[in-house]
């Protein structure tokens, strides 16, 4: 089998490879990929480095000419990519695809952000003097991707930095190195010069130790959970570096009496399961009040039994296996913890056997919650959710805010003015009416509040705040 290796200073560098298993069959290997070392790490970011000085300088039709060519590619290979993605993650095939398809528009849009840049000429209130306002790259950036979305979260960060004149140094996810080796090579091809983008696969506690400890990054950007980003943090503080973390949601979904009872569903099982739950915008703590509580929980449980749970690749298939043994065990853990805290598993939760092995688990439905509940305090991350019932939208409100984290809040109804108090007063840093908690767009900002994030928004226009530093010039005319 061909080893995948790491790219460092334009070059392709080996090194012991570890397999890339396919959770919808662990018979299936997706791939081999090499393992970097913290020495292959240094040499990436003085790559990396070095690099910087050019690159940061370059034209800006340059810069657009790689990335429309490496959107243009990933577009052209949805199928290919989108199946890969599927293949190494557990995904549905669709899912797959739509995601790839993200990612090139996040390129194709990041290019057109080369051709945009702009600043600001103002009079100052000193007579005869200019003022000139722009944005600087910042410098070698390091971005840590986690393995949940293995192609659109590395494009979302790559693309921005690559856009604004930065160099990078990459570490995905070792459980998810396919896409991101796919988005290397593809960058690479399209005609980055050497030491712009470094791919380093492997452990955290190697490489991205190595990225935390060097003072030659300027900006690390880190996607994944609240433990590992506390630690980007307090070592981002000892080399004055800028950070950027997102991190973990217990993102609620409310239910008022008014909404549209297939609507609510509908959006409930998406926002809850979809994805097999292993999305950071996910919702496992449904609210709802007590008048519509007995309706919506039985069409939850009917929606609930024509769900497939099956190979991810297979036509068909609504939700694919969790991503790993680790994660399924997480899973099933908590399925008993909410048995043992008193919570009715209305629906759901066994392990199941399909044709080929693989991480297979029915999607769980809980209620009589409440949220003091390890279920609707801690992130589970998978197909796992709570339902708590409560008297009327107020209460609500006070439920779904009353948690450590802030990524994206949900409300069905048919109220305008219920909606419109929810958008402002839901302590979230996106809502969603009558839509799943999950799914944003390309081009607009993505990120939370409190324990969810921390540091400037990501995608979109707002993704200037992070990978630019902002220059105020003055000449005297």
């Amino acid at each position: 089998m061909t080893l995948h290796q790491n790219l460092i200073a334009g070059e392709w560098v080996g090194g012991d490879g570890i397999a890339n298993i396919n959770p919808s069959n662990t018979n299936d290997v997706v791939g081999e990929y090499a393992r970097a070392t913290a020495d292959d790490a240094k040499a990436a970011i003085a790559a990396a480095k070095a690099a910087f000085p050019a690159w940061s300088r370059s034209g800006i039709l340059e810069r657009h000419a790689i990335l429309k060519k490496t959107a243009d590619e990933i577009m052209a290979r949805k199928d290919e990519l989108g199946r890969l993605l599927s293949r190494e993650e557990g995904k549905t095939l669709a899912e797959g695809i739509g995601e790839t398809v993200r990612a090139g528009q996040i390129f194709e849009f990041f290019a057109g952000e080369c051709l945009r840049l702009a600043g600001e000429v103002i009079p100052s209130v000193r007579p005869n003097i200019g003022v000139e306002i722009t944005r600087e790259p910042v410098g070698v950036v390091g971005i840590i991707t986690p393995w949940n979305f293995p192609i659109a979260i590395p494009a979302w960060k790559i693309a921005p930095a690559l856009a604004y004149g930065n160099t990078v140094v990459f570490k995905p996810a070792e459980l998810v190195p396919g896409c991101s080796w796919a988005i290397a090579d593809i960058l690479h091809r399209a005609g980055l010069p050497k030491g712009v983008l470094n791919l380093v696969m492997g452990k955290g506690s190697v490489v991205g130790q190595a990225m935390l400890e060097s003072p030659d990054i300027q900006a690390i950007t880190f996607t994944g959970s609240v433990g590992t980003g506390k630690r980007v943090a307090m070592a981002s503080v000892e080399h004055n570096r800028k950070f950027q973390l997102e991190m973990g949601g217990k993102n609620p979904f409310v239910v008022l009496d008014d909404a549209d009872l297939s609507v609510a569903v509908e959006a409930a099982v998406n926002s809850a399961f979809f994805s097999t739950g292993q999305r950071c915008t996910a919702s496992s703590r449904i609210i709802v009040t007590e008048g519509i509580h007995d309706k919506f929980v039985a069409a939850m449980g009917e929606r609930m039994h024509g769900l497939v749970v099956d190979d991810a690749l297979k036509p068909g298939t609504h939700i694919g296996p969790v991503v790993d043994q680790s994660q399924l065990n997480q899973d099933t853990d908590y399925i008993a913890i909410g048995k043992q805290e008193g919570a009715k598993l209305a629906f759901g939760g066994d392990l199941i056997k399909r044709d080929s092995p693989g991480f297979y688990l029915q999607p769980a439905l809980f209620t009589d919650a409440h949220n003091q509940m390890r279920i609707a305090r801690e992130e589970i991350f998978g197909p796992v959710a709570a339902v708590i019932r409560v008297k009327d939208y107020e209460e609500a409100l006070a439920v779904a805010n009353d948690t450590p984290f802030g990524l994206s809040s949900g409300i069905a109804t048919t109220s305008l003015k219920h909606a419109t108090h929810f958008k402002r007063n839901a302590e979230a840093g996106m809502v969603m009416v009558n839509l799943p908690t999950a799914g944003v767009d390309f081009h607009v900002p993505f990120g939370g509040r409190k324990g969810s994030s921390y540091g400037s928004r990501e995608q979109g226009k707002y993704a200037a705040e992070f990978y630019t530093t902002v220059k105020t010039a003055y000449t005297l005319a």
